[in-house]
């Protein structure tokens, strides 16, 4: 019992730490878990924590013990975390993978993670029969968890079979061991697995920050906390750790971020607060339009991971009915979670505002900053663009089977981010593109936010950076058409640009975050994976 009593810093004792606390939160879902499908859709702390308790006993009678590893590669959904808790408890290592649309990627972080044991969603399961793809050796013991998709593979489990064995031993691992390992988007290829303490996860800054009570940025008691994230990713270790700690008077999780299921749960539970990934956001711009009063009460948007285009600010900014809207952006890498920070208002982004703007900030609490020259190392002065490097105690341990290229990116405490970006004025930092990327001269980020405001049925703007060629910007519109007049007009002032190639939304090739995979869609669209960065920082 006093292991329960400290702060929740560790993913194994999060939910039962919760549902001892005197003032609780409730979870709603857009659609049964998985792993308890009979359960409803509704999940107080005790709810929560009795089905960490059940799937540990069943992931116990498995086979699973401290120190082995178990994948868990399923669909969406917020029983990602609690699968990652339940091992957690046992003392083994959770490693998380969000849906890969490849099999054989999925095959090879499996065979990075080594595990003792598979959780599996049937739909993974279904597509590695189809393709004839074997995702553990022989020996390895495989869970299926989700609706019946066909078939399951000799030999596999259910929940259902492992449910009334014996109590599974509460094992709870230190607060700087290995506690969980889940992958990087993998814009560029095979993503890598980041093994990560609970410290460096959840424990400091800035992770740390989101528990701490800050006016107009953090969750209150009233609120209603809507998230629509990729479940299986580091970010949502904080996330979950820090809605638990201050818990609001309910949290809505959102496994499916289509419009349809979205515009269902923010009509039912209408949030005050709303989290989701950039390129999520910016796909509901249709709905905030349709739909303003959706976003009515939100007092406080939030995005991580990756940049957010203006025109998307100002969109759900305006749909809100609050008189002062804020949006709390936070530049993040899976390695180190959080880099910079910065908080955008309707003034800020008013049409005019340079388009620059949404893509600058400060360093997060906690986090040293330097800009270098990518061939000499020395520091770069303000204004010259350079390799973004960052010393931070919340630094993940390693990746799983690839220490060497973790080393790679070390330079003593610095760790080499990959990206390009500049220091401007008043200690900020400005994030230009990632290296593998870059556009030489200029920033394909700055060139996609200034095409989106110029083009307002445009969905989507890839700028796509070729090697002695003028770079190509890949549109998705809403009715699929581009006049040249239009484009005339949107390219006017820009630097130099291909003809645009148009892309339905849904051909683009996507991570589990929704990010765009730069090098599929210039393969699908160019036919070439060349580009004018070396990527060696990837």
């Amino acid at each position: 019992m006093a292991l329960l009593r400290p702060s929740p810093y560790h993913i194994g004792r999060l939910f039962h730490w919760h549902a001892e606390r005197r003032r609780q939160t409730v979870v709603h879902l857009d659609r049964p878990l998985d792993v308890v499908p009979d359960g409803g859709t509704v999940y107080d702390g005790a709810a929560l924590a009795g089905t960490v308790t059940l799937l540990a006993d069943c992931l116990y009678a498995a086979g699973l013990r401290a120190g082995d590893r178990v994948v868990v590669a399923k669909d969406n959904h917020f029983d990602m975390p609690l699968l990652a808790a339940a091992a957690a408890r046992l003392g083994a290592l959770p490693v998380m993978i969000a849906p890969i649309a490849s099999v054989e990627t999925v095959r090879a972080l499996i065979g990075r993670a080594q595990p003792t044991l598979l959780v599996a969603g049937t739909r993974l399961l279904a597509s590695a029969g189809e393709a004839g793809v074997a995702l553990v050796p022989a020996g390895v013991r495989t869970i299926a968890v989700g609706a019946p998709v066909g078939d399951l593979p000799a030999g596999t489990l259910t929940l259902g079979d492992l449910r009334g064995g014996a109590p599974a031993p509460v094992r709870i691992g230190g607060a700087d061991e290995p506690m969980i390992s889940t992958h990087t988007s993998g814009t560029t290829g095979v993503p890598k697995l980041v093994l990560h303490s609970a410290n460096t996860a959840i424990g400091r800054f800035p992770a740390r920050m989101e528990r701490c009570f800050i006016p107009f940025l953090t969750t209150r008691h009233s609120d209603v906390t809507a998230a629509a994230v990729s479940f299986a990713h580091i970010r949502v270790m904080a996330w979950t750790a820090s809605q638990l700690k201050m818990a609001p008077r309910g949290l809505v999780a959102i496994s499916d971020p289509g419009l349809p299921v979205v515009e269902r749960m923010l009509a039912e539970h209408r949030p005050t607060t709303l989290e989701a990934m950039p390129n999520m956001f910016q796909r509901w711009e249709v709905l905030a339009e349709r739909r303003p009063e959706l976003f009515g009460r939100v007092r406080l948007f939030v995005s991580t991971f990756d940049a957010v285009h203006p025109r998307t600010l100002r969109t759900m900014l305006d749909a809100s009915g609050r008189r002062f809207p804020v949006w709390g952006w936070g530049l993040g890498q899976s390695e180190v979670t959080g880099i910079t920070v910065n908080l955008f208002t309707r003034r800020t982004v008013r049409p005019g505002a340079p388009a620059d703007r949404s893509t600058t900030g400060w360093p997060a609490a906690g986090v040293r900053i330097r800009v270098v020259d990518p061939v000499t190392g020395r520091r770069q002065p303000h204004g010259r663009r350079g390799l973004l490097l960052i010393a931070t105690r919340a630094r993940c341990l390693t990746y799983l089977g690839e220490d060497d290229r973790y080393r790679a990116k070390l330079d003593g405490r610095w760790w080499n981010t990959g990206d390009l970006a500049e220091r401007v004025a008043f200690g900020r930092i400005r994030l230009l593109d990632r290296e593998v990327d870059m556009l030489p001269g200029h920033s394909c980020l700055e060139l996609e936010s200034i095409l989106l405001d110029r083009l307002p049925n445009a969905t989507d703007v890839t700028v796509l950076a070729l090697p002695g060629g003028p770079p190509v910007p890949v549109l998705c519109m809403r009715d699929d058409r581009l006049d040249a007049r239009e484009w005339r007009e949107a390219g006017r002032g820009l630097p130099e640009m291909a003809a645009p190639r148009l892309v339905p939304w849904d051909e683009v090739p996507r991570t589990a975050t929704w990010k765009v995979r730069r090098l599929a869609l210039q393969e699908q669209v160019l036919g070439t994976s060349r580009t004018p960065g070396t990527g060696r920082w990837t």
